[in-house]
């Protein structure tokens, strides 16, 4: 389950591709792949989320990692290249970044009487 919480103990990659709408299942399908196969192996991988815009032209990875340097290994990691590769020879366009949470806004539970 993914947690999202100010001051959690991780860092947040947010990374939006643009894709032409033939293409963005296929995108969808190899994000998930390379998290099954080679990215939750790696040391300090946490978890990942893979969305996809309703108009098809978007798909964003939201992956957390316990550090920087676990990211950056990740990116250094021979496992893990040949599926970024392909991700980003599947997109027009792709833009990742390193994020942390400052603030979660949400609605508290609405208690119903019995």
């Amino acid at each position: 389950m993914t947690t999202i919480a100010k001051g959690a103990r991780c860092i947040t990659l947010i990374n939006v591709f643009t894709v032409e709408p033939a293409k963005q299942q296929q995108l969808v399908d190899l994000l998930i792949e390379a998290t099954e196969k080679s990215m939750k192996r790696l040391p300090g991988f946490i978890l990942a989320n893979i969305h996809k815009s309703l108009d098809g032209t978007r798909v964003a990875n939201y992956a957390q990692w316990r550090t920087v340097e676990d990211h950056q290994r990740m990116l250094k990691n021979p496992d893990a290249i040949p599926h970024m590769q392909q991700a980003a020879s599947l997109a027009s366009g792709f833009d990742p970044k390193l994020y942390e949470v400052v603030e979660v806004c949400d609605v508290p539970s609405v208690q119903h009487a019995s």
